[in-house]
C-alpha cells in the first residue's frame, strides 16, 4: 500500500515539472503579458485539483490546453481579465449541468474523423501563435526543439522539458549578449531573446467581477463555447486513457468534476482548464492511477509558484515557444493522415474539413460542421441507420448494417463483459467508415489484453481490405490469425 501511495506521489511530481512549463506557456499566449504565466499555473493548480476530486477519469490531469487558450485568449482581448474569470465559472457551472444531464455519454458518437480534425486544426493554432517568437528568437527556438527531441531520446527519468529548461535558462547569462541581433551574412538568424520577466509571488485571492447585464449575455456564448471545448476535450482525453489502461472513465461525472474545477480556477483568478492528453500519459507512464497523482501534479505547481517565482522570471520565451511547437505537432492524427489516402474519400473531406473550419472559423462550429457532414455521408453511404447486433444458436455474433461512428459503441462494449471468446460473423455488414474500422481494431487490441479470444469469420473482400488498410502492421499480423478462412 504504501509502495503504491509513494508511486503516486512520485508520479505527481514528475507531472508537475512537465506542467510548470506548459501551463505558464498557454496563460502567457492567452493573456499577452508575462503575468499570464501565473494566471495559467493557478488555471492548473485549482482546476487540476478538484478536477481530480471529483472526476471520473483515474489518472487523468487536468492542466492549461490548445483549444481552452485560444478561446481565453479571444475573451481576455475582448473583455478584460476580470471578465474572463468570470466566464470561466459559467463554463464550469455549463459542465457540471452536462454531467448532471448525463450528456457526457455522447462523446461516444463523435467520428473519429471529426476528432482527428478538430485536433489538427488546434495544433495549427498553436503553431500559428509562436510565429512571432520563433520570427524573433528563430535559432535559440530551433535549438531548444532540437535539445528536447535529443533529451526526450537519451534521458527517460527526467522530463525533457524540464532538462532543457534547465539547461537554456542557465546558459543564457553567459550566452544571451550573443544572440542580440545574431546574423549570418545579412539573414538575420536571432533577433533578440525575451524572458518571461517578473512574477508576482502572491497567494491567489478570491475574484468576485460586478458584471453588468449585457455584458453577461455578451459572456454567455464564450462560456458555453468554453464549456463544450473543455468537455470534448477532457473527455476525449479519457478515451486516450482508457485505450492505454484498458480502464473504462465515468464521463458524465468526470465533466462534473471538470465543471467544479473551472468554476474554482475561475474563482480564484487561474484560466480555464480541460483534461490534458500530454499530461495525462506522462502520468500514465510515470506509475499513476489513481486521482492521488494527478492531486498531488496541482499541490507541487502550487509550490512552485509560491517558492520559485524569482527563478521562474528568468526562463526565456524561446524555450517555451519550443515546447509549445512540440505539443502542437503531437497533436496532430499523423495516422489517420498517412492512411488518408486508403481511408473512405468521405471521411477524409470530414477530416480535413474539420481542421479547415477549426482554423478559419471557429472550433465550436468545426465541430458542428464536422458532425453534419458525417450525417450527410453516411445518410448517402448507406440507408439504414445504425448497425445492429444477434446471437445465433452456435453463439456467433453477426453484425448487420453499416458499422459506423452512430452504431461502433453500442455494437462492441457489450461484448466485453465476462467472455472468454467471441466470434464475429460481419458477413452482412454494408458499410464500414473510419470510425467503425478503428472501434473494431480497438476491440481486437483489448480483447487480447483482457484474455478474450477473437474470431472473425464471414468478412466481405471490400470490408476486409479496407480494415487491413487502416490498420497498423502488428494489427494487420493480428487479423491474419483470428480471421476464418471460408
Amino acid at each position: 500500500m504504501l509502495k503504491r501511495i509513494a508511486r503516486e506521489l512520485l508520479s505527481g511530481l514528475t507531472v508537475a515539472i512537465v506542467s510548470l512549463p506548459l501551463a505558464m506557456g498557454f496563460g502567457i499566449v492567452a493573456t499577452g503579458t508575462s503575468e499570464g504565466a501565473l494566471v495559467g499555473l493557478y488555471g492548473a493548480i485549482f482546476g487540476g485539483f478538484f478536477a481530480a476530486v471529483f472526476g471520473g477519469a483515474p489518472g487523468q490531469v487536468t492542466g492549461i490546453t490548445g483549444p481552452i487558450t485560444v478561446v481565453a485568449t479571444a475573451i481576455i482581448a475582448a473583455h478584460g481579465l476580470e471578465a474572463a474569470f468570470f466566464s470561466f465559472m459559467m463554463a464550469g457551472a455549463f459542465q457540471v449541468l452536462f454531467g448532471v444531464c448525463r450528456l457526457g455519454s455522447l462523446i461516444r458518437y463523435i467520428p473519429h474523423p471529426v476528432i482527428s480534425g478538430f485536433m489538427g486544426g488546434i495544433a495549427l493554432i498553436i503553431l500559428m501563435t509562436q510565429l512571432k517568437q520563433v520570427r524573433l528568437s528563430f535559432l535559440l527556438v530551433a535549438v531548444s526543439i532540437l535539445l528536447l527531441l535529443l533529451s526526450g531520446r537519451l534521458i527517460k527519468s527526467i522530463p525533457a522539458s524540464l532538462i532543457v529548461l534547465i539547461i537554456v535558462t542557465s546558459l543564457l547569462p553567459v550566452v544571451g549578449s550573443l544572440l542580440e541581433d545574431l546574423r549570418i551574412g545579412s539573414v538575420v538568424i536571432n533577433r533578440t531573446v525575451e524572458y518571461i520577466g517578473k512574477i508576482p509571488e502572491a497567494m491567489p485571492s478570491l475574484h468576485f467581477p460586478e458584471l453588468s447585464g449585457s455584458l453577461f449575455l455578451q459572456l454567455l456564448t464564450s462560456s458555453l463555447a468554453i464549456a463544450l471545448l473543455g468537455s470534448i476535450d477532457s473527455l476525449l482525453t479519457s478515451v486516450v486513457m482508457d485505450s492505454i489502461t484498458g480502464g473504462r472513465h465515468r464521463s458524465n461525472k468526470e465533466l462534473i468534476g471538470q465543471g467544479i474545477g473551472n468554476m474554482a480556477a475561475g474563482l480564484f483568478g487561474g484560466l480555464a482548464a480541460a483534461g490534458s492528453t500530454v499530461r495525462s500519459v506522462v502520468n500514465i507512464r510515470s506509475g499513476g492511477r489513481t486521482p492521488l497523482s494527478a492531486a498531488t501534479h496541482s499541490v507541487v505547481l502550487f509550490i512552485f509558484v509560491v517558492g520559485l517565482g524569482v527563478v521562474v522570471q528568468y526562463i526565456p520565451l524561446a524555450v517555451l515557444s519550443g515546447i509549445l511547437i512540440l505539443t502542437a505537432l503531437g497533436l496532430f492524427d499523423w495516422k489517420a493522415m498517412r492512411k488518408a489516402h486508403v481511408s473512405p474519400k468521405g471521411d477524409v473531406a470530414v477530416m480535413f474539413t474539420t481542421m479547415i473550419v477549426t482554423v478559419l472559423v471557429d472550433l465550436i462550429v468545426a465541430v458542428g460542421a464536422g458532425i453534419a457532414l458525417s450525417l450527410v455521408i453516411h445518410a448517402f453511404r448507406s440507408r439504414r441507420g445504425r448497425a445492429h447486433v444477434t446471437q445465433d444458436e452456435a453463439g456467433t455474433y453477426r453484425i448487420d448494417g453499416p458499422l459506423s461512428f452512430l452504431s461502433a459503441y453500442s455494437v462492441f462494449t457489450p461484448l466485453r463483459d465476462g467472455r472468454t471468446h467471441v466470434t464475429l460473423d460481419l458477413e452482412k455488414v454494408t458499410y464500414l467508415d473510419t470510425s467503425g474500422a478503428q472501434a473494431l481494431l480497438y476491440f481486437i487490441d483489448h480483447s487480447e489484453m483482457d484474455g478474450i479470444e477473437v474470431s472473425l469469420r464471414q468478412i466481405p473482400p471490400r470490408i476486409e481490405d479496407q480494415l487491413v488498410a487502416l490498420a497498423d502492421q502488428q494489427q494487420r499480423d493480428k487479423l491474419k490469425t483470428i480471421v476464418e478462412s471460408g
